[in-house]
């Protein structure tokens, strides 16, 4: 049986959909991608706006779209370097 993801790792899992989506994605696709409740996801955006991790960018014609912030961005690259130093180590 598979593990349920961890906190980090879903929030991990949100920001990497971001940024592999060109760093611009719009809410409903990111809901679909992340593969949780859309009660949860709500929690977790909430969560990752109030920390200033990603930010809701309104344009005119296209609509809403979301975006990492540096903060988002450092979060992404502190996480790899910790789940590299998990299997540099065998953990």
């Amino acid at each position: 049986m598979a593990k349920k993801r961890d906190r980090l790792e879903i929030i991990y899992a949100i920001l990497k959909i971001i940024q592999d989506n060109k760093n611009s994605i719009k809410i409903t696709p990111l809901l679909r991608y992340s593969n949780i409740s859309s009660q949860s996801f709500s929690e977790y955006f909430s969560e990752l706006l109030q920390k200033e991790l990603v930010r809701e960018v309104i344009e005119k014609k296209t609509g809403k779209y979301i975006t990492l912030t540096d903060k988002g961005f450092k979060y992404l690259e502190k996480y790899q370097y910790i789940l590299g130093f998990i299997d540099e180590f065998e953990l």
